[in-house]
């Protein structure tokens, strides 16, 4: 298989060099880091060791570094298409795991997960994780333990909903819409290492945002087909439960041509 690994990278200068790495050391995959326009200097330590790199003009964003490696895999015709971080916290060691899934088991997407087969831990910072395991769990019926993890397999169906729809983001909401649409998700055991340098951007307050948003989008607009379920009932229950007509307009912008 034809196997591409996608690494976004902003301000990760201590750790890209490592990662970029780990990632040659241990598989024979191409890869391609993302650079996000980042403040420091990981466009110099990629060009440096002549990393293979697209550096972009302005800082984007998350999403939009995964959109753009998967036009990358899309336009060169790989296979598998693999989101990796570039904070050093994923280990390459893994990555023939996620393939083999795919390769072997039919699987369209696969997460690298800490909990497939490990417990998840009763703390506050995984209360998050639990309960958007819970809304996918009511949304879909399928249960995905480790919700958050930014370490993905895709395959060439996977990769073309990317391309076809470019508002999806590497978000639970995401493998909600890709459930929906009949694809196959799978789990595999995974361990992740602590960040060793830099720091997260997800603070207390931005996580329960996050935890907020991704409960909003996977209930209202992600798992709700429009018409394709329950057809002109669907339509009249939203208008007779949800006066606002700005909240029923968001409903309908977000379901028109977006079928799941």
């Amino acid at each position: 298989m034809k196997v591409l690994i996608i690494i976004p990278a902003y301000n990760e200068a201590q750790n890209i060099e490592k990662t970029v790495k780990d990632v040659t050391k241990n598989t024979d995959y191409d890869y391609i880091v993302i650079n996000d326009c980042s403040k420091d200097n990981t466009k110099e330590v990629c060009e440096r060791n002549n990393f293979n790199m697209l550096s972009l003009p302005i800082n984007y964003g998350l999403t939009s570094g995964i959109q753009l490696g998967m036009k990358y895999a899309y336009k060169n015709n790989y296979d598998v298409a693999i989101q990796f971080d570039g904070d050093g916290q994923h280990q390459a060691k893994y990555l023939k795991d996620l393939v083999k899934e795919i390769e072997k088991n039919n699987a369209d997407i696969v997460i690298g997960s800490r909990f497939a087969t490990e417990k998840k831990p009763l703390t506050a910072r995984m209360l998050g994780s639990r309960i958007i395991t819970l809304f996918i769990k009511l949304t879909t019926g399928k249960t995905i333990k480790d919700t958050t993890s930014g370490m993905r397999a895709y395959n060439k169906k996977a990769i073309w909903e990317f391309i076809r729809n470019t508002s999806l983001t590497p978000e639970p909401d995401t493998l909600v819409y890709m459930i929906k649409k009949g694809l196959n998700v799978k789990e595999v055991q995974v361990e992740m290492k602590e960040r060793e340098f830099g720091t997260s951007y997800l603070t207390p307050i931005k996580s329960m945002k996050y935890m907020i948003n991704m409960i909003f989008s996977i209930v209202f607009i992600r798992a709700i087909t429009r018409k394709n379920i329950w057809g002109e009932k669907y339509d009249k229950y939203i208008k007779n439960n949800f006066n606002s007509k700005f909240i029923y307009s968001i409903f309908i912008m977000c379901n028109e041509n977006k079928a799941i």
